[in-house]
């Protein structure tokens, strides 16, 4: 078969051998993903975005390699990266024993990382949105700021908010602290819906898409009731190796507040009742 040339430079830059087949893989809404065969039996996955933007998947295999980093929680191998492509380990699976348990522990130990500042070393991506990481010691203005600050200025540049819309998420970023308690900045996933949640050859949880950087664990967490909760199990062991303050429910919709307006800019107004659902709630 003909090997498309940007896999063909991937796989020469990580010392592969050439493809022997490839099938298409279910991903998210960026991009074409593909499992690919190799000429030795072995199979890498293979991400692609024609135009992508600048260091977008650089920014990605940096994530991935910061949560490598801890051992805390699998996560897919960076084997090469380009600006055109990235190309993966293959992690396949199905969830074996206590599967649920080990996640929960795992995403703990992941947060217990932590750093002086929240942020990042570089600017990355949620899905295709540019997300900014600016170094910040206070967490209140880096959640307001880079987080739900950044998403409603996108939204209302593209017509999707209009002006009372952005004064209650104005009102809201200025009052985080009266809801939210003082956290430290812990190494977070990013994007921990559920479809970024993935297992392992061995049945053991992995997970993948960071949007990583240092922030919230409750926000990190949050996200992952977003699009279909985990299950009771994962929660408890959560909190049992996190020490999770036991209100963090409450808190739940201002975390998810960037995520929606994030689905907002990314898909447009379909989204725009849960995000005034969370302003009818706290402005």
């Amino acid at each position: 078969m003909m090997t498309d040339r940007v896999l063909q430079d991937l796989l020469a830059q990580a010392g592969l051998p050439d493809v022997a087949g490839g099938e298409g893989s279910a991903g998210g809404s960026v991009g074409q993903t593909s499992r690919i065969t190799l000429a030795d039996g072995g199979e890498v996955f293979f991400k692609r975005q024609r135009h992508a933007p600048d260091n977008f998947f650089g920014a990605e295999a940096q994530g991935l390699q910061a949560l490598a980093s801890t051992g805390a929680i699998r996560v897919p191998e960076v084997l090469a990266v380009s600006d055109a492509g990235l190309l993966l380990e293959w992690l396949s699976g199905s969830p074996a024993g206590d599967y649920a348990e080990r996640l929960g522990e795992q995403l703990a130990t992941l947060h217990a990382h932590t750093s002086d500042a929240f942020g990042f070393d570089g600017d990355n991506f949620c899905g295709l949105t540019p997300q900014p990481n600016p170094r910040m010691d206070d967490g209140f203005a880096f959640f307001a700021q880079a987080r739900l600050g950044h998403q409603a200025q996108l939204a209302q540049r593209r017509g999707l908010l209009k002006s009372a819309d952005i004064k209650r998420i104005e009102v809201i970023s200025a009052r985080l602290s009266d809801w939210i308690p003082r956290q430290p900045a812990s190494l977070i996933h990013g994007d921990l819906w559920s479809g970024n949640i993935h297992c392992g050859p061995a049945g053991e949880p992995a997970i993948i898409d960071p949007a990583a950087h240092y922030g919230w664990a409750e926000a990190d967490l949050a996200m992952t009731t977003l699009f279909g909760r985990q299950s009771p199990a994962f929660y408890q062991a959560y909190a049992e190796a996190s020490g999770l303050d036991p209100d963090w429910e409450e808190r739940i919709p201002l975390y998810n507040l960037y995520h929606l307006l994030n689905h907002l800019n990314l898909f447009g107004g379909g989204y725009l009742s849960s995000v005034r659902a969370v302003l009818d709630r706290f402005a």
